[in-house]
C-alpha cells in the first residue's frame, strides 16, 4: 500500500535531530523550474498570490531566493520533521525509530506544490506554496496544469513494486486534485474521520488532519499491509463505522474528541 498526505504550511527548521539517514526529492528539476517562475515575483505579488500578510511575504520571497538545486544538512531537513502541522503531530515523526521510517519510506508519499512528491526521508528545502495556488507557468495557469499527471505515473511506479498496489488517500482533496485519475492505474481507498457533534456525525478540519496523521502512525505501527488492517484503527477514541463505510472509502467515527 502506499498512504497519501498532504503537506503542513508551518515548519519546523529549529527542533534539534538525531542523526538520521535522508534521500534526495525526485521532482528537482521541476521544483527549481517552480522557483525560477517564484523569484520573479515581488513580496507584493507573493501576498496576493497566496493572500499572505506582508511578513509571510517577506519570509518566503527569502526563502524562494536562497532555494538552491543542491540539498546540504545545512538548507535542509528530512520532510516528515520539516514539516509541523495537525497531520504531523498525529504523524509524530520525531518518536519513530529507524526501522519504523523506513517502514515509511516504502510507504509514505507526501504531496507538495513544490515538490510533486516526498518520501519522509527526502531533504527538503523550507517552502510555502500551496497546490490549489493559481501559478501561471510554461505549462498552465495553476499548478495542477505544471504537474499534470507526473504524479500519477509516479505513484504507478511506486505502487508496481508493492505487494498490494492500492493508494490510501489521507490528502486533502486540494493536494489529491494533483493526481490524475485518468493516469492512475491504482486502486484507491479513502479515509474519513468524523466526530458527533450536535446530534450527528461531522467531518472538523483540524480533528480530521490530526486523524490522517493518527492513521499513518496506526500503520507504520502496526506494519500495516492491507487495507483490511487499516480497520482495526482505535487510536484517541475512533472506530470503524462499518454502517457507512464501503470497500472505496472507510469511515472512522467518534462520540467526543479524545
Amino acid at each position: 500500500m502506499l498512504f497519501l498526505l498532504s503537506p503542513a504550511k508551518s515548519l519546523d527548521y529549529e527542533t534539534p535531530l538525531p542523526e538520521l539517514p535522508h534521500t534526495l526529492p525526485g521532482f528537482v528539476p521541476q521544483s527549481s523550474e517552480l522557483i525560477e517562475v517564484l523569484r520573479k515575483k515581488s513580496p507584493a505579488q507573493i501576498a496576493e498570490l497566496m493572500d499572505l500578510s506582508d511578513k509571510l511575504a517577506g519570509l518566503n520571497a527569502a526563502r524562494y531566493e536562497a532555494w538552491a538545486p543542491e540539498f546540504t544538512p545545512h538548507n535542509s531537513r528530512q520532510a516528515a520533521l520539516a514539516f509541523n502541522g495537525d497531520v504531523y503531530e498525529g504523524l509524530d515523526a520525531k518518536t519513530l525509530s529507524a526501522a519504523q521510517l523506513a517502514w515509511a519510506q516504502d510507504r509514505l508519499c507526501i504531496l507538495s506544490g513544490l515538490y510533486g512528491v516526498l518520501r519522509p526521508l527526502d531533504w527538503m528545502q523550507p517552502y510555502r506554496l500551496e497546490m490549489g495556488t493559481t501559478l501561471a507557468t510554461a505549462k498552465g495557469k495553476n499548478l495542477y496544469q505544471f504537474w499534470g499527471a507526473q504524479i500519477a505515473q509516479y505513484l504507478n511506479e511506486r505502487a508496481a513494486s508493492q505487494k498490494s498496489p492500492v493508494i490510501v488517500n489521507l490528502a486533502s482533496e486540494e493536494y489529491f486534485k494533483a493526481v490524475d485519475r485518468r493516469a492512475l492505474q491504482v486502486p484507491v481507498v479513502a479515509c474519513a474521520f468524523e466526530e458527533f457533534k450536535a446530534g450527528k456525525y461531522k467531518i472538523i478540519s483540524f480533528m480530521a488532519k490530526r486523524a490522517r496523521g493518527l492513521m499513518v502512525r496506526y500503520a507504520i505501527e502496526k506494519k500495516a499491509d492491507s487495507v483490511k488492517k487499516l480497520e482495526g484503527f482505535n487510536v484517541e477514541g475512533y472506530a470503524l463505522a462499518s454502517e457507512v463505510s464501503s470497500p472505496e472509502r472507510l469511515v472512522f467515527r467518534r462520540q467526543a474528541s479524545a
